[in-house]
């Protein structure tokens, strides 16, 4: 479900040889129904088509999940999924998702519960190590681009 009330217009302008064109670009923030973050930002922004997210392994009161690793991968990918579905779309569009966590040896339990979440063909996807988050109890976060219907 499109948020809609804070819909931005970019103009720009293309010029080539033959024409100058000048477009929209529109930005929607997407109602999610995640905890708000006390952060500057929304959980999902879409922009022409495009949807914008970055996860993170909190529940519903906001607190990032306790039981390690796996929870905490199963809980982001919750999050990702639900959002995807708010955007109007699901798992299946999903095309590039960076995954970083703050250990390698996290890696094939985080592949382990991805897994579960996409089938073939499967989106792009990179994984990073990273030496923490802003908040100092996460051990993994997903930034995700997924295609939507226009609004």
């Amino acid at each position: 479900m499109l948020h809609g009330v804070a819909r931005v217009r970019v103009p720009m302008t293309t010029t080539d040889r033959k024409a100058t064109v000048t477009e929209s670009i529109t930005t929607t923030p997407i109602a999610t129904g995640l905890p708000q973050s006390k952060a500057p930002l929304e959980w999902a922004v879409s922009a022409n088509g495009i949807l914008f997210t970055a996860q993170i392994p909190i529940d519903a009161s906001g607190q990032v999940v306790a039981g390690g690793i796996e929870a905490q991968a199963r809980q982001t990918m919750e999050n990702l999924k639900h959002t995807l579905e708010c955007a109007g779309g699901g798992m299946a569009s999903l095309a590039q998702a960076l995954i970083y966590v703050t250990d390698r040896a996290h890696l094939p339990v985080v592949n382990q519960v991805y897994g579960e979440y996409v089938t073939q063909p499967y989106p792009n996807r990179a994984a990073i190590i990273v030496s923490g988050f802003a908040r100092e109890e996460m051990l993994v976060e997903i930034v995700a681009y997924a295609a939507t219907p226009h609004p």
